[in-house]
């Protein structure tokens, strides 16, 4: 099983597009590069610290890799149905009651995604008049991320309310295959 099989949620099928998976997939990779670059920083500053040579950019840079996999990776679960989502209660209905719950819900996201995108860019767009030490480099550059997830947030949603008016919000999801089941071996009885 290739890698983007394992990294593309196949769960809640019916409320994707084959054509957003290249980008779930590109979030899903690009948050573990951020998580990764993080932790490696993280070990880095301490390490330097703990040795008496501080390295005083890593700060700057443990905290922009923390802003972009934050943001990122709303938007990649938002898409995977894995955040902003209440799943218990939409779950327990079906029918009439269960379309209104889930509408509603998405359209709250959707309005959060609005929220991000409008105040992130005044925001963003502010952060010219500050800047970061010891780079010097204006604030704007982790403001940025906050309009963008805000896009893809909005778009996935969006994805989600079109198929699930046109395909039903309400399928049952196929049983989730074990890779590792160990084979059922049926031993028939003598005579039978």
């Amino acid at each position: 099983m290739p890698i983007a099989d394992k990294l593309v949620l196949q769960r809640h099928r019916h409320l994707k597009w084959r054509a957003f998976d290249r980008l779930e997939l590109g979030l899903m990779i690009l948050c573990g590069i951020l998580c990764f670059g993080f932790s490696m920083s993280v070990t880095a500053d301490i390490v330097t610290r703990t040795i008496g040579h501080p390295w005083l950019w890593l700060q700057e840079f443990t905290s922009a890799l923390f802003i972009y996999a934050i943001f990122i990776g709303a938007a990649a679960a938002t898409r995977r149905n894995d955040h902003l989502y209440l799943t218990a209660i939409s779950e327990s209905m079906h029918g009439t009651p269960r379309l209104i719950v889930e509408l509603l819900t998405r359209l709250v996201v959707l309005g959060v995604a609005f929220g991000l995108i409008w105040f992130g860019y005044v925001n963003y767009l502010r952060g010219f008049g500050s800047f970061r030490l010891p780079s010097g480099l204006p604030i704007a550059y982790l403001y940025i991320i906050i309009p963008l997830s805000g896009i893809l947030i909005a778009l996935f949603t969006v994805e989600q309310i079109v198929n699930g008016l046109v395909n039903g919000f309400d399928h049952p999801e196929p049983p989730a295959e074990d890779d590792h089941a160990i084979p059922q071996i049926r031993v028939s009885e003598p005579g039978v």
